[in-house]
């Protein structure tokens, strides 16, 4: 069976999760999988740009080095990058039969679609010698979790998925935090107790825990603050830049600018035309960024969004530099019903329409969750 009919039988989403699932079939195959060093990067924000600005760095000087990101725009190669590229279908089709020729049928059919997509990495991960390993939706219990870390880094934790890690930033923080094993960079954090919870857990775990300014030098901070301006990073990118850098000093490594110069990753405040911006931040963390990024400008929001964020929020920290909102259609269940975001539209008295075509006198920043993105994409294709 092919890789695409086989992850077609797999729901995206669970309602619950069992969380010794993937430990157990990771186990019974680990001998069999590659042992690059790991990276590890969990946190609510931030990991997609943070990781690949590590990994090219990586890559740029000389190590072969792999990045594994989710979820994917438009093509599933997305979440597999490997020395500069998106994998290529062949390869990925060779680590999906290898893959299953490893695993029992049960254990197969038994995972769900980002655990068995970790393993594929994995094993399309052969040859290299790191491999930036981005965390799902969780910490301690996710799937990536169970692989033995070189470094585990943090990017800014908040509030993001209650039903699966609480709804308070000491549970969410925590949950998270617990992922950290030998050595581990906490980055720029939005809330003070988040600090104080990693220390914690790392004295209980006896890990190494550094802080992203313990480890910033005024080259580093000149370093991240050219590129920002050369690039067009906003200033959320410009910290996870920092970030970044700042592990790969950690690894042992001089974090020399040319290594660094680069785009964000696609999907970050990227600019698609001259008048159409794309994020795929989908939380109140990233509409505060984006807020701040428009601070001086008014925007047509592009917008749909999953019936578990807190829209209502995210919305209320937008209305600022919002001119209208254009509602785009998302064939997704998990899409909030619209006379609901209709609702709250009105309720914070933003105007709003449904998304047909783009207009060349307004700017557009299309923004809700990489859904929203993939529609729009294929609206404007």
């Amino acid at each position: 069976m092919t890789l695409d009919d086989f992850l077609a039988q797999k729901p995206l989403f669970y309602d619950v999760i069992d969380v010794e699932r993937f430990p157990r079939a990771y186990a019974g195959i680990r001998h069999l999988l590659p042992s690059p060093k790991i990276i590890h990067l969990v946190g609510t924000n931030g990991k997609g740009s943070t990781g690949r600005f590590l990994a090219t760095a990586l890559y740029r000087s000389g190590k072969l080095t792999g990045h594994y990101t989710s979820p994917h725009i438009l093509r599933f190669n997305e979440r597999i990058w490997i020395n500069g590229d998106e994998i290529g279908d062949v390869e990925l089709e060779n680590a999906h039969q290898k893959l299953l020729s490893i695993l029992s049928s049960d254990i197969a059919e038994s995972l769900s679609y980002f655990e068995y997509t970790t393993l594929l990495a994995m094993i399309a991960y052969e040859g290299c010698e790191y491999v930036v390993c981005e965390a799902g939706l969780g910490g301690e219990f996710d799937a990536t979790a169970a692989f033995e870390k070189a470094l585990s880094i943090f990017t800014p934790i908040d509030f993001d998925h209650a039903a699966f890690l609480g709804d308070t930033i000491a549970s969410i923080a925590a949950t998270k935090l617990r992922s950290m094993q030998s050595v581990a960079l906490l980055g720029k954090q939005k809330h003070s107790e988040v600090e104080t919870i990693a220390h914690t857990i790392a004295e209980e775990k006896g890990c190494k825990l550094l802080n992203v300014s313990e480890l910033l030098t005024p080259q580093i901070e000149a370093a991240a603050l050219h590129l920002a301006e050369k690039n067009g990073l906003s200033d959320y990118l410009r910290d996870n830049l920092t970030l970044a850098m700042a592990a790969y000093s950690l690894l042992g490594f001089s974090p020399e600018a040319s290594l660094f110069d680069q785009e964000a990753l696609f999907g970050r405040l990227s600019k698609i035309a001259p008048n159409v911006t794309l994020d795929v931040g989908h939380n109140a963390l990233a509409a505060q960024s984006i807020a701040q990024a428009y601070a001086r400008r008014k925007v047509t929001l592009i917008y749909n969004t999953y019936s578990d964020k807190d829209y209502r929020e995210i919305l209320t920290l937008l209305s600022s530099v919002i001119e209208a909102v254009e509602i785009i259609d998302v064939s997704e269940a998990r899409i909030v019903p619209r006379a609901l975001l209709e609702a709250v539209l009105e309720e914070l008295a933003i105007s709003y329409s449904t998304f047909q075509t783009l207009h060349e006198e307004k700017e557009y920043l299309v923004f809700g969750s990489f859904s929203v993105a993939e529609a729009f994409l294929k609206r404007i294709s």
